[in-house]
């Protein structure tokens, strides 16, 4: 029962070590990043102003 539970604990323990990395890369971010403001610069300009 002991050596079942150290077995228990030392997989535990390598798999709590196990990372995962997400890279993005750099230039379609601050594509994206650019269409979104682009976007939103669109959307104030298409608002009219107020008549006096």
């Amino acid at each position: 029962m002991k050596k079942i539970l150290s077995l228990g604990t030392v997989i535990g323990l390598l798999s709590a070590c196990v990372t995962i990395n997400i890279y993005f890369p750099a230039a379609a971010a601050e594509k994206a990043a650019d269409k979104i403001i682009d976007d939103v610069w669109q959307l104030k300009d298409s608002v009219q102003a107020p008549a006096k």
